[in-house]
């Protein structure tokens, strides 16, 4: 497909030229939400006498989000088309400055996808350096430890698997996927997906850059740009923003059950020689949290050359119900138990992250796919809950997805899918279609052994709802599943969305959390210090708001501003004005490392994430 050269999509509002703008002044109070996705700059006459032209290129295949299901559908597409000798081409977008820098898991790592993809993957060298060698799981209370035992070929076996990490690993990905003839465009987020006539998607737009803090242009504001594909894959991960718009724009999630999420916080640490004992994998569950919190730990020791690392985290269910939870505290809390602290103590904390993850699997799976385009990975959810897994299920769902994408291209008549003009002299037309069919999708991944796996453990996550807690999922998980190995002939539910279930603050009781003692737990902004998060200060806040006055009437009113305790890095704040001497909402987007749990827990669903200027967010290295 060729390259286009400037085309226009907005009329230049005015003459005047950006040179001579000058920003107004007002007296009101800033506004909160500023983002061109959601104030109209036609309307503002501060955008007056701006070029709007983007520049629009075209690709055969696009995939938007460079994580294990991106890549791997990007791969599997380049080895079809070289299989058979076709010069198909295939972009990927990914928001981070690099791939992997913004990539978060515990991670242990079933290879099955991976053998799939990649037979030679050790020939290769793929970063899996540290094979399961002990497996050990556990009930804690507030001073003891319960062992529980794991039985082979259970979801919660380990053997076979490999502790990596995980950011090295998607990095890895990336470069087999150059070596193949993806290009790759990092620093570049999915702001817009691009629509045709018909309603059908022919693409994405990256978003602008040069936008000040209160959505005027800067000198240096320049369009994002165009890429136009015969089939769109949405790879952005859990509550991906893009993903969010053609879930709703297309139904999909109308015949699923709500999703429901946790957020798993991660530390990597180096710790002591004496204590290290590479290749083991340790899971709890129990306190801190609740019978009533979904919630459990994990701790596995890498094996690395001449160091000691241990990752250690906490994943809390978004489903909790007491607005005085703090996900973060939990997390710290959890690391001064006696068996945890006897690990880290005499160690160093090296780096700190957090993401949110899709726990609702095989029942809240929306429609996969829809015209020009389909969701895979995160983007739709495919973790295993009990196999704190979703890697192996990710890859293999942006394989097939691939799969049938490259079926879908190469049916399309050639000389119909190419953009055209009148006049040789003129560049050719925007690709608007026809576009690929993906149906081919669904049905693979229906027939695929991750269908399988899914519906086997589908009955885990929402037996905690039973009216019992967690008591329900250990029953589940301890005899029926270990009897019926997901047979069963029910299905249960998960009920309200997570936000929903949110208690009002006057019905519940707040939790006092321990003070950090600076040797096993911290405090929160020397937490966020560990994450080498940045983002551009001057540009619209990407945490927009739906009303901005939501949060003082009804979020700080009902819920006692929960945000400002389930956001991970301290992006939220309830503080007084000065000038009027009453509270008001600041939101510290500068801080946000894209863990998406505001967007999930709001409980007026009034915050909508989307992506910042490309590059900015967290800069992690090998989480």
């Amino acid at each position: 497909m060729r390259p286009h050269a400037l085309r226009r999509i907005g009329a230049i509002y005015s003459s005047s030229a950006l040179g001579t703008f000058q920003r107004r002044l007002s007296s009101q109070p800033a506004a909160l939400t500023t983002h061109y996705k959601k104030v109209d700059r036609a309307t503002d006459s501060r955008w007056e006498g701006i070029d709007m032209d983007r520049f629009a290129d075209e690709t055969d295949l696009l995939v938007v989000g460079g994580g294990p299901a991106g890549l791997a559908a990007a791969i599997r597409f380049k080895q079809m088309a070289a299989e058979q000798g076709l010069e198909l081409r295939c972009t990927l977008l990914e928001k981070a400055p690099l791939l992997g820098a913004h990539t978060l898991s515990g991670a242990v790592l079933e290879p099955r996808a991976l053998m799939e993809l990649f037979p030679d993957w050790e020939e290769r060298g793929a970063p899996l350096d540290t094979p399961v060698t002990a497996d050990r799981a556990a009930f804690l209370t507030a001073t003891h430890r319960i062992p529980l035992p794991i039985l082979s070929g259970t979801p919660t076996d380990n053997h076979g698997n490999y502790i990596v990490r995980l950011g090295k690993f998607v990095s890895w990905l990336g470069e087999q996927a150059e070596e193949l003839g993806v290009e790759v465009y990092t620093g570049q987020g999915g702001v817009e997906v691009l629509y045709n006539d018909g309603g059908e998607v022919v693409g994405v737009a990256t978003n602008d850059v040069g936008v000040a803090k209160d959505g005027s242009p800067k000198a240096s504001f320049e369009r994002g740009m165009e890429l136009r594909a015969k089939a769109t894959l949405f790879a952005e991960g859990c509550r991906g923003s893009l993903s969010k718009e053609v879930i709703e724009k297309f139904e999909l999630a109308a015949e699923s059950e709500p999703q429901t999420y946790g957020i798993g916080l991660k530390e990597l640490w180096r710790i002591d020689p004496a204590k290290h004992k590479p290749g083991t994998v340790e899971h709890s569950v129990g306190w801190p949290a609740d019978n009533n919190t979904w919630g459990g730990s994990f701790l596995y020791h890498l094996s690395e050359d001449d160091d000691t690392l241990v990752a250690c985290g906490y994943v809390v269910g978004l489903d909790y119900a007491n607005p005085y939870l703090n996900p973060f505290l939990t997390f710290q809390q959890w690391k001064t138990h006696p068996s945890i602290r006897q690990t880290l103590e005499g160690g160093e904390r090296i780096a700190y992250g957090a993401r949110a993850l899709n726990e609702g699997g095989f029942q809240s799976i929306p429609k996969l796919t829809f015209p020009g385009g389909a969701l895979i990975g995160c983007s739709a959810g495919f973790l295993n809950v009990p196999k704190i897994k979703g890697t192996h299920t990710a890859m293999k769902s942006g394989m097939l997805a691939a799969e049938a994408a490259y079926n879908g291209i190469v049916a399309l008549p050639q000389s119909e899918a190419e953009g055209s003009c009148d006049d040789a002299d003129e560049m050719p037309l925007p690709f608007t279609g026809p576009v690929a069919d993906l149906s081919g999708y669904q049905e693979r991944f229906n027939n695929s052994w991750v269908y399988d796996e899914l519906k086997s453990v589908r009955n885990m996550r929402p037996s905690a709802h039973l009216g019992i807690g967690m008591f329900g999922a250990f029953f589940y998980a301890g005899v029926v599943h270990l009897i019926t190995r997901g047979r069963e002939w029910f299905t249960l539910s998960h009920g309200a969305a997570d936000w929903a279930r949110l208690k009002p603050a006057a019905e519940c009781s707040k939790i006092e959390y321990p003070k950090p003692d600076n040797v096993v737990s911290f405090d929160l902004l020397s937490s966020v210090a560990l994450t080498g998060t940045n983002h551009e200060h001057d540009q619209p806040a990407h945490l927009t708001l739906k009303n901005d006055a939501l949060p003082l009437e009804r979020n700080l009113g009902i819920y006692d501003g929960p945000e400002q305790r389930f956001c991970p890095a301290g992006v939220y704040e309830y503080v007084e004005d000065e000038a009027s001497s009453k509270s008001r909402l600041q939101i510290n987007a500068q801080n946000c490392i894209h863990c998406k749990t505001c967007d999930i827990k709001c409980p007026s669903q009034n915050i909508d994430w989307v992506v910042p200027e490309g590059g900015g967010g967290p800069a992690y290295s090998g989480m």
